[in-house]
């Protein structure tokens, strides 16, 4: 059979796959050539990288910014105003106007023998009551401005007299005493009365000694000694001008104070600072006093110790024991 003898009719397969093909031409792509730097670019790094870079340079700035600021305030005289101005409106107690009129009876006041208050023709200054006011190093400057401040402008105590006097001789006879409590909590000694006076529990002081009730009054004698309970001053004349503001809380209602006696003492080894003062107050509808007296007793590695008797005029026999108290204070 000859090759047109299949006409039009399909190849068949076997015959179409023998068929010669023309290969296909090789097609080739040429390579870019790398760019001339090398480096990469921003769009070129991992996003999580980005960030990280972003939030340290954030950080470096904001440590930057904070240590530049502590630099520029540290001698910034501004900063310094307000504890100056604080000082200067909050003067010395030692710098009262006067000892007249800060020595001058409360209005309506009772003049009791033995009691009378500072005055030029009264007891002889103490020698060095003026020098320095005995420096109580522990002092907060900013606690003690604020808390002085607000006793020089209290009606009911005025400021103490620019010059010094020593504790009277008070009336009567001290009471028997036995040996002396030794209040380790306050860091003192005082002395511990017999028979007249009694132990009490003494809670919230460190120690409490009590005179019996007198009948029909209210009030009655107390010797107690505990660490001071309020803000330490600069000088311990300061500490003891507040000490005694407190020991109106321990008065009735209304008292007000007028000094008798302000000198600095030995108590042992340690100095201190001796207040003694009248309390004028009203019960019943009459006029009565207290005589009263604290010392401030300087105590190493703790806050000054109060050593406080007050004892009314329904019990003024008992008044000498305060010259009892003040003389026999000591440090432990």
């Amino acid at each position: 059979m000859s090759p047109g003898d299949y006409g039009t009719k399909a190849v068949p397969s076997y015959i179409a796959a023998e068929a010669e093909t023309t290969p296909l031409p090789k097609i080739t792509v040429p390579v870019a050539a790398p760019p001339a730097s090398s480096s990469k670019g921003l769009g070129d790094l991992p996003m999580r990288v980005v960030y990280r870079t972003i939030a340290v340079a954030a950080g470096v700035a904001v440590l930057g910014a904070g240590a530049t600021a502590v630099l520029l305030n540290r001698d910034d005289p501004a900063t310094a105003a307000p504890r100056n101005s604080a000082a200067a409106a909050a003067p010395s107690v030692i710098s009262a106007s006067s000892a007249s009129s800060a020595a001058a009876p409360a209005a309506g006041a009772v003049a009791t023998p033995g009691l009378s208050p500072l005055s030029s023709t009264g007891a002889s200054a103490t020698p060095g009551a003026d020098v320095d006011a005995v420096s109580s190093p522990a002092a907060s400057p900013d606690t003690a401005d604020v808390a002085l401040a607000a006793a020089l402008k209290d009606p009911r105590v005025p400021a103490l007299p620019k010059n010094g006097r020593r504790l009277r001789t008070l009336p009567g006879r001290a009471a028997a005493a036995h040996g002396s409590i030794k209040d380790r909590r306050s860091g003192v000694a005082l002395p511990r009365f017999t028979k007249t006076w009694a132990l009490a529990t003494p809670a919230p002081f460190a120690s409490r000694q009590l005179l019996p009730k007198v009948k029909g009054a209210s009030y009655r004698g107390m010797l107690v000694s505990c660490p001071v309970p309020i803000p330490e001053q600069k000088t311990l004349r300061d500490t003891a001008f507040l000490a005694a503001r407190w020991t109106l809380n321990h008065h009735p209602s209304g008292a007000t104070i007028t000094w008798t006696a302000s000198q600095p003492i030995k108590a042992g080894k340690r100095q201190g600072w001796l207040l003694g003062y009248t309390v004028h107050y009203t019960l019943k509808g009459k006029k009565r006093v207290s005589a009263a007296a604290l010392a401030l007793v300087d105590v190493p590695e703790k806050k000054p110790a109060v050593v406080f008797v007050t004892i009314p005029d329904s019990q003024k026999k008992r008044w000498h024991d305060i010259n009892k108290v003040m003389s026999s204070v000591k440090a432990l």
